[in-house]
């Protein structure tokens, strides 16, 4: 199985192009989901859902479409991992119903998080349930100097079967900041290392495109080998899509998938896409 999805489902610049013209809001999700069988769910980091919200997702997915939430910022850069035993039994109690469909929940950790904190990471890890998958994101970049150092955060992830994210923002950065949308993510997104490694069963990476579409091939090419190489081995990766407005990344995704020789639904038609051709009969 491949996962693939975007860092999103809710976009009113999809309407037309991805989703229907005139998609509600609350039929996002479930277009969404007759592409993509996986999704970033940026929204739990900032704020936490209520629990009709939680419903109404899972009512708006199949059986085989995974969700991978990230845990609250409160959690993991407020806190700091420190005195959050409460706070994250509340936030999985939360999320419970959701559980049959969760791929894995991230733990996004801040520029700030140093080797130093290997102590407080370890201990998240041991109190973290084990029967919910776990992925890890770094930024840091002392956890990317290939020494002791990476080394044991990358031995540690092994031993609890805990996933390293790899966020690959080489193509986002290959391109001149000349535009709000560019400028503002290359602000945001971490310019790291792609050290490619998986410390897991379901190796994930973060993809961040540049604006023209057909200048990430050379970029995400030798992904395309890796993630067949996963898959022979028995993994599961997912793999999401982004641009630094996320206005194109359903139409990375399909690149990505044609160019790879991928077998997945995302090159099926877009829901905007039938709608076009069911107007074309009248």
């Amino acid at each position: 199985m491949l996962y693939l999805g975007c860092p999103q489902w809710s976009s009113n610049h999809w309407k037309g192009r991805v989703f229907t013209r005139h998609c509600k809001n609350s039929e996002m999700l479930s277009q969404y989901a007759q592409i993509f069988n996986t999704v970033e769910g940026n929204t739990s980091f900032y704020a936490d859902p209520t629990p009709t919200a939680i419903n109404n997702w899972y009512q708006s997915t199949g059986d085989e479409f995974r969700f991978t939430f990230k845990i609250p910022k409160r959690i993991s850069h407020q806190m700091a991992l420190e005195g959050i035993n409460q706070d994250l039994k509340d936030w999985l109690t939360l999320f419970d119903p959701l559980l049959p469909k969760i791929g894995s929940v991230m733990l996004q950790l801040p520029k700030s998080c140093s080797p130093a904190y290997m102590p407080r990471i370890e201990q998240f890890i041991q109190i973290w349930p084990k029967h919910i998958p776990l992925s890890i994101e770094v930024r840091h970049l002392g956890f990317f100097q290939k020494d002791d150092n990476e080394k044991r955060f990358n031995q540690l992830l092994m031993r609890h079967n805990v996933d390293r994210i790899i966020m690959d923002t080489r193509a986002l950065f290959s391109e001149p900041a000349n535009t709000d949308a560019i400028i503002d993510a290359q602000n945001k997104k971490p310019r790291v290392p792609v050290n490619v490694i998986a410390t897991g069963e379901k190796p994930i990476i973060r993809f961040v495109g540049c604006s023209t579409l057909k200048n990430n091939h050379a970029f995400y090419a030798p992904w395309v080998k890796k993630i067949k190489q996963w898959q022979s081995e028995g993994k599961t990766p997912y793999v999401f899509f982004h641009t630094a407005d996320n206005h194109d990344s359903a139409q990375l995704a399909r690149q990505f998938c044609q160019d790879g020789g991928f077998n997945h639904n995302v090159l099926a038609p877009f829901p905007a896409q039938t709608e076009a051709k069911q107007n074309d009969l009248f």
